[in-house]
């Protein structure tokens, strides 16, 4: 089991297809997207950086409207793979950063999301699930129970969005606490 603290200077985000055709679709999509752009905007304030991962976007979209324009340039994978990990360039990307740990947040729990962190556990990642940022479709949440505990059984660290805002943060003295304190309450419950 993960006993790490999650560190921002060892983290790095991971946003799985949140695309437009796929969100509307998700059970507290809204939720799952505004969780999301919580972590995107707390990643930038402690310069942790950030990748995303469209899967087929020609058939169910882009990255919904908003939280695209938060990647940087090259840092938004294509993907034809369920499991991001099963492309070689996915992990090189990866590793270039130089991190160890990887943040989680997501849709769908029981098919991208799962597999590709199942590949990342493969590869010895730190791995820290975004549960209440990790959705399912509406029709489908035994899915995405399913798949947090088969995640978690994985060896991967369950947590909430307020938690890892926290974590990065550190102390209440950090110059970043008002922000994020800001970040925290615009949070959905």
């Amino acid at each position: 089991r993960n006993a790490a603290r999650i560190d921002r200077d060892r983290s790095l985000l991971l946003v799985v297809d949140i695309q437009e055709r796929l969100a509307p679709h998700i059970q507290d999509g809204a939720a799952l997207i505004a969780r999301s752009e919580a972590l995107l905007a707390a990643a930038r304030l402690f310069a942790v950086p950030a990748v995303a991962t469209e899967h087929c976007p020609e058939q169910i979209g882009g990255i919904v409207p908003g939280l695209g324009a938060r990647f940087d340039a090259g840092r938004i994978f294509r993907k034809t793979f369920f499991a991001a990990t099963d492309h070689a360039e996915f992990d090189a990307l990866l590793r270039s950063e130089g991190r160890s740990q990887l943040i989680v947040a997501g849709m769908e729990a029981h098919v991208c999301v799962l597999q590709t962190v199942l590949g990342l556990a493969a590869r010895n990642w730190e791995l820290f699930i975004v549960g209440d940022a990790i959705g399912s479709r509406a029709v489908r949440p035994t899915d995405r129970r399913f798949a947090l505990d088969r995640m978690r059984d994985a060896g991967c660290t369950v947590v909430a969005t307020e938690t890892v805002l926290f974590e990065w943060t550190r102390a209440g003295n950090d110059s970043a606490f008002r922000e994020v304190l800001s970040l925290v309450k615009a949070v959905p419950a």
